[in-house]
């Protein structure tokens, strides 16, 4: 406040041990997010204060965050995102919080799935449709890929955040889209961790869509839903050759933003190991502080920022003729490689042997995996 009252655009600061950021949306709410994590950046923390205001939007719509005529009132609404809000404050297997990419796998039998949803979709009077396999997208119809990459992966989010349920009918705002009109979200448990879930006006009913439509188009493909809870820990198939030394893997597809992400590269040799050197916690925390590193010093992000924001990048690129494409750290636990290309962003975490030299023909044999053999 008293840097406003002297025109200076302050965003965030330290102390010893804590992180503070904050900012102000449409001039009405001020979001403000304290981290103590050895890992917390500007970037993570701004993401964070987004996610957390395109939560509320989701949930309430943007009038009544703008128009505030009843605080209390609004309070006691709010409570409808805790749920999704803790989601954010949590160690899980997504990372589209951060990336605001979508989360997805690759699965078996994606063809006879999309013609499925194609088929449920169009029945249910919608063109949006999606499937999930444990909050991670396994296909959708080409009209859910045209919202935006942010709507989507906090609807994927929402979903997950809710006590699982055989259905559901959630009136949701869409913050860039629709953030004003509500829309239906129909969600349907198909197996146990697997959802379809479908965008909609005020047709058709619920209870038509469950008794009518659920079991005619998703019963004959029970064996392919149940095989899509077998990729969802490394989110693809394990005949996608990687690496022995691979230990986690981060990639982007930069023109769809979506992406797949995995600290078990190797599940089940390493199901056969009880001393792993790096737990799984630690190489969630390590490849994201790496992303993080990398975005916001050697791979600029193209995103544009909002208002009363400061861009996340750091100046380290300014007086360089060039951009980075290229990447890595060595620690005496991991190292990190990095790779930006035209299509993607890779980020792998390695085992502390696997040589210096060998990981950039690594990064590119993994590249190569994913664009020949499994289209990503």
């Amino acid at each position: 406040m008293f840097a406003s009252n002297q025109d200076v655009l302050l965003t965030s600061t330290c102390t010893d041990n804590t992180r503070v950021a904050w900012r102000a949306f449409h001039d009405s709410i001020t979001l403000i997010v304290m981290s103590s994590e050895s890992g917390a950046s500007d970037l993570s923390l701004n993401r964070l204060l987004e996610n957390v205001f395109n939560a509320m939007v989701l949930v309430i719509g943007l009038d009544d965050l703008v128009n505030i005529k009843n605080v209390e009132r609004l309070k006691k609404d709010l409570r409808a995102c805790y749920r999704l809000i803790d989601s954010f404050l949590l160690e899980t297997e997504k990372i589209g919080d951060l990336t605001q990419c979508v989360d997805c796998v690759i699965a078996y039998d994606v063809p006879i799935l999309q013609e499925c949803l194609d088929g449920f979709t169009q029945a249910a009077e919608s063109n949006f449709g999606c499937l999930m396999a444990g909050g991670k997208v396994v296909v959708a119809t080409e009209k859910w890929w045209r919202l935006s990459s942010q709507e989507v992966m906090l609807l994927c989010w929402l979903v997950s955040s809710l006590a699982p349920h055989s259905s559901r009918d959630y009136p949701v705002y869409l913050p860039q889209g629709s953030p004003t009109v509500p829309h239906r979200l129909l969600t349907f448990q198909l197996v146990p961790g697997v959802d379809v879930c479908v965008l909609c006006g005020p047709k058709p009913s619920l209870q038509k869509v469950e008794t009518e439509l659920v079991e005619r188009f998703w019963k004959p493909v029970h064996d392919p839903l149940k095989s899509c809870l077998r990729v969802q820990m490394r989110s693809f198939p394990a005949s996608v050759p990687l690496h022995h030394g691979i230990l986690g893997l981060l990639l982007i597809n930069r023109d769809m933003n979506k992406s797949l992400y995995t600290v078990q590269a190797h599940p089940m040799e390493e199901m056969q190991k009880t001393d792993l050197k790096l737990t799984l916690e630690q190489r969630r925390a390590t490849l994201h502080s790496f992303y993080t590193l990398a975005m916001s010093r050697y791979f600029p992000s193209e995103r544009t920022e909002g208002k009363n924001t400061l861009p996340s990048d750091e100046s380290f690129q300014c007086g360089f003729s060039h951009n980075a494409h290229q990447c890595y750290t060595v620690s005496s636990s991991c190292k990190c490689y990095g790779m930006k290309t035209d299509l993607h962003l890779l980020f792998l975490l390695f085992k502390p042997e696997v040589p210096t030299f060998s990981m950039r023909s690594i990064a590119n044999k993994t590249i190569a995996a994913f664009t020949k053999d499994f289209p990503f």
